[in-house]
């Protein structure tokens, strides 16, 4: 049985993160932990880049949202660009 991986590209001066792997809970909480980090940094927007995704659960999913709505709450904004519509949803 394989584990789940996820792995983050963060480009600091964009403001933006390119993820690739299996959208888990424990990946999104790590990619929220950067994203606060990329906003406590200056960046007002910060982009997440899902294109590469292989799979994702639904826990997942309710943490980027979570992450989207607070952001949003301090008057930031995520902006996600989703994963490829082939890709298969796991959970």
């Amino acid at each position: 049985m394989s584990r789940a991986t996820t792995t983050e590209v963060v480009n600091v001066r964009r403001g933006a993160v390119r993820v690739t792997g299996d959208l888990t809970a424990q990946g999104a909480d790590l990619l929220r932990g950067t994203v606060e980090t990329l906003v406590r940094g200056g960046h007002r927007r910060v982009l997440v880049d899902l294109r590469d995704v292989r799979s994702t659960d639904a826990e997942g999913l309710l943490v980027l949202r979570d992450v989207e709505e607070s952001l949003a709450a301090d008057g930031a904004a995520l902006v996600v660009r989703p994963p490829a519509e082939d890709r298969p949803s796991v959970g």
